[in-house]
């Protein structure tokens, strides 16, 4: 322990990665599997009557939506007799500048909704504090319309953990362990449709 007047040992590389590790494992540890479980049951029923998936969300969150919408429209639809209707919203450039010149970065999600989302689709939003408004305006008009709201949120759930109908929550501060959790839950639902269905 540091004394009077001293500073805090820093941790070397080997054990920042050595405590990055551990605290990691305690942030999955708060992972609710029973609500990934609903959420594997949502994509089913979107899968299998057809409805369309869409995905969105800001920084890493938008990197993890386009790779979850490749998992789900690759990984767990090629050579499949029931493939996955899935969009991710990050995924347009174009749209999404459009929209955040001539409009403003708060709509670039609903405004693709409003042209694509139909009463049965699924929304997934992605966002670690719960609290983007882009996001809460997707999730706000997916729930006035009948689409069913997942969110996988962080911390205590902002928001957009209240506003959705599912929330997958991470308990735990760190933006970059929410971010990685985001990432096995997304794995954890997309390899289940891989591997067991």
């Amino acid at each position: 322990m540091a004394g009077p007047g001293t500073s805090p040992k820093k941790l070397d590389a080997h054990e920042f990665a050595t405590a990055y590790k551990h605290t990691l494992f305690h942030a999955l540890d708060s992972i609710d599997l029973g609500n990934v479980g609903k959420a594997i049951e949502i994509l089913a029923e979107a899968r299998a009557n057809s409805r369309t998936v869409f995905l969105c969300g800001n920084g890493g969150s938008a990197a993890t939506a386009s790779h979850f919408s490749v998992d789900l429209s690759k990984g767990a639809s090629f050579q499949r007799e029931s493939r996955f209707r899935v969009y991710a919203l990050t995924d347009s450039l174009p749209i999404i500048t459009a929209y955040c010149n001539d409009v403003g970065y708060e709509s670039i999600f609903v405004e693709q909704l409003k042209n694509l989302a139909r009463p049965g689709d699924v929304l997934v939003t992605i966002s670690a504090s719960g609290n983007s408004p882009n996001v809460l305006r997707a999730a706000e008009y997916a729930n006035s319309i009948g689409c069913k709201t997942i969110a996988l949120t962080g911390g205590d759930g902002g928001k957009l953990g209240a506003m959705a109908q599912l929330q997958i929550r991470v308990a735990e501060p760190h933006m970059g362990r929410i971010e990685d959790s985001h990432m096995a839950i997304c794995h954890m639902i997309s390899f289940y449709f891989m591997e067991r269905t």
